[in-house]
């Protein structure tokens, strides 16, 4: 049996539309975003349909995650947008996954 490394959890931020933003957690941020494009992903990201992925920061486990994902669910947009610009990845557009325009 091969041992493959784990992959890191990642808080990520997507813009979706009406000019808003979902904050979320995974350790698959490909696959998580498809999910929210196909309306899979969660309620929010199914009434607000996700437009790209504007932010991620990998966290050492799946708890720092969850408590990272409610504190940043809880701040204001201003708050959010200040992580952004701080604290979160900034994902090139080049390399991060966009929903088809419908």
């Amino acid at each position: 049996m091969e041992d493959t490394p784990a992959r890191p959890w990642v808080l990520y931020l997507v813009e979706c539309a009406g000019d808003r933003l979902y904050a979320g957690i995974t350790n698959d941020l490909a696959a998580r975003f498809a999910a929210h494009c196909a309306g899979r992903g969660a309620r929010f990201t199914k009434a607000f349909p996700p437009v790209r992925i504007v932010a991620a920061s990998a966290l050492p486990s799946r708890s720092h995650a969850l408590k990272a994902e409610h504190a940043l669910k809880q701040r204001p947009r201003a708050d959010k947008l200040r992580w952004l610009a701080s604290c979160g990845v900034p994902v090139a557009l080049d390399d991060a996954p966009a929903r088809e325009p419908t």
